[in-house]
């Protein structure tokens, strides 16, 4: 020990003062060791972008050894982007200044990141590198991604293979992405995530598609529904569930029966020569509900149901799922004149029915309603037996005249011209109108066409036997012209009768024809009771007066000659008389003169 001490030598330039007040190196050795201190540093800029490494961090600030005598203080919020952030990666900052006012080093990772993100962006782009983006919030179209500290654009269609429903899931998360789009001009980049899974998916999707077999059972997941049908992801592969094929029993809408993003099993029913058209069945799973129909089922057996479709011609039963039976309309009543399906029932409708025809291979049923009441027709002579009167509702028009419902099943006709006895009808609205009731006499039955012919006017007295002894052919009556029509007009007699006039009967005296609400004096030329046709003329009154004129003067005339002629021959006669008496006496005086002289 104290040889070894002996042979120690002492420093011979040693600094005694120093080391009294504390300094232990040498003016000389402490330059080196500063020389020596700042070449172990890196040597850094202002408005440089180096590379360092994350040392410490919290939640909000990460701390980055840039390699210089102090370690520089991010904001964690420039991190944002990357969530996988941890002690010892790198990361690249920009020196915004190596000293502040506490001798802090200022670094950001936002400006380090802007400052090469155009350079990154393109070479992402030219080498189809895959980046990473902080989806940053929802805007028109699609989605605004932060990459290398530049505004992306996503485009809701680039997000995933399969229809995106909710985006704002995506907003704050990290994802992968490519950019697949740089507009220089305007500085835009377009990225997308879906290009990162289409390749995977193209080659599973050929997979799946070269294994295709009619028949095949897959699973497969409800990727959108439509009001048509429903479109299943086989796992890159689409498939379609038309709306027919997804129950036995009717479907309204899809949604009845799969929900969104499901997981069900179906069969392929076929697929074009490509594959890319898949038809998928879902219904063919289970089976046919015919086949589990009651084997002791049989026509006339009542069945319940649900109207499920309806029709003018008639409505669908459902009795059990996918087993559906039609009621045909004109099985609803026993009524013969035409109806709408909808007048006797509606869709959801609960009603029991009575099975007509049942086919079991064909898979087809009829039913009907109306044969759970007796038929109306059974005892039709018993009950609405020739000249009964009844009280019928009218339910149809026609130009020759009106239907009538006595009861339901049970209707007639009633011609126009049994609706009055006097008036000339030219439709039968102006009688009566549908849905009103009328009173009705039945005058025939035909049992085998269920047919009725009903009267109204037969209610009353026939008029016509009275009006036959008032209108007699030859008598006048006042009249008035109410209608012109091609042949003639309609001359309006008393007791409510209609008359008929042709033009050349309508002329008046002057020589003008008669006109609309004129009155006049017609006489009756023809009177026919069967036909109930009164034919009036209104000239031959005034022309059949002056032949009677004529005779009646001619006559008076005759008499007055007669009495002429008649006083004439007693003047004759007196005349005559005095004539001879006068021969008598001039001659009886002759003769006397005579004698005298011979005397």
């Amino acid at each position: 020990m104290i040889d070894n001490l002996k042979n120690v030598q002492p420093v011979a330039d040693f600094d005694w003062d120093a080391y009294a007040e504390g300094e232990t190196y040498s003016s000389k050795s402490k330059e080196e060791l500063i020389e020596t201190y700042d070449q172990s540093l890196n040597k850094v800029n202002d408005k440089e972008v180096v590379m360092g490494k994350v040392t410490a961090m919290n939640k909000r600030e990460v701390v980055v050894n840039i390699g210089y005598k102090s370690d520089g203080v991010v904001s964690m919020n420039e991190f944002r982007y990357n969530p996988d952030l941890k002690i010892g990666d790198e990361v690249e900052v920009y020196i915004e200044s190596q000293e502040d006012k506490k001798g802090q080093l200022i670094l950001s990772h936002k400006k380090a990141r802007a400052t090469r993100s155009w350079d990154r962006v393109n070479e992402a782009l030219e080498k189809d590198e895959i980046i990473k983006g902080y989806i940053k919030c929802r805007t028109k179209g699609g989605m605004i991604v932060d990459v290398f500290g530049i505004e992306a654009f996503l485009p809701g269609s680039q997000i995933d293979v399969k229809p995106i429903r909710d985006y704002d899931v995506f907003v704050g998360k990290t994802m992968e992405f490519k950019v697949v789009k740089i507009n220089h001009e305007f500085k835009n980049v377009v990225v997308s995530h879906k290009a990162l899974i289409e390749a995977e998916l193209e080659q599973q999707k050929k997979d799946i598609i070269s294994k295709l077999e009619k028949g095949q059972v897959l699973e497969g997941t409800v990727k959108n529904i439509t009001s048509y049908g429903v479109f299943i992801d086989l796992g890159g592969v689409d498939g379609l569930i038309h709306i027919t094929d997804l129950s036995w029993g009717r479907v309204q809408h899809p949604e009845e029966v799969v929900k969104l993003d499901e997981k069900i099993n179906v069969v392929i029913l076929d697929f074009d020569d490509d594959k890319k058209r898949i038809a998928l069945g879902l219904k063919q799973l289970t089976p046919h509900p015919w086949d589990a129909l009651s084997a002791d089922l049989k026509v006339g057996d009542k069945v319940k149901g649900k109207v499920v479709v309806m029709a003018d011609y008639g409505a669908f039963i459902e009795i059990a799922p996918g087993v559906e039976g039609l009621i045909h309309v004109s099985e609803m009543s026993w009524a013969q004149h035409l109806r709408s399906a909808q007048d006797f029932m509606k869709v959801g409708d609960e009603v029991e029915a009575v099975v007509l025809t049942l086919d079991r291979d064909e898979r087809k049923m009829s039913l009907g309603i109306k044969q759970l009441k007796p038929d109306p027709w059974e005892n039709i002579e018993e009950k609405y037996p020739v000249g009964s009167k009844h009280t019928a509702k009218v339910r149809n028009f026609t130009n020759f005249g009106v239907f009538a419902e006595i009861e339901e099943g049970v209707d007639g006709l009633i011609h126009i011209s049994d609706l009055s006895w006097t008036k000339k009808i030219k439709h039968p609205s102006e009688v009566t109108q549908i849905g009103a009731d009328i009173e009705v006499q039945v005058l025939e039955i035909d049992k085998e066409n269920r047919r009725l012919s009903l009267g109204h006017k037969q209610l009353e007295e026939n008029p016509w036997d009275v009006f036959e002894t008032i209108f007699t052919v030859g008598s006048v009556h006042e009249g008035t012209v109410v209608e012109m029509v091609d042949k003639g007009a309609v001359i309006s007699l008393p007791y409510g009768v209609e008359g008929f006039a042709t033009p050349k009967h309508l002329v008046k005296e002057d020589g003008t024809p008669a006109q609309i609400e004129e009155k006049l004096d017609f006489k009756v030329i023809e009177f026919n009771k069967d036909s109930k046709r009164i034919i009036v003329s209104h000239s031959r009154v005034f022309e059949d007066e002056k032949p009677e004129a004529k005779e009646a003067a001619a006559e008076k005339k005759a008499r007055k000659s007669a009495k002429k002629e008649e006083q004439a021959t007693i003047q004759s006669s007196n005349v005559e008389k005095t004539t001879l008496g006068d021969i008598e006496e001039l001659a009886a005086l002759k003769e006397k003169l005579s004698g005298g002289d011979a005397k």
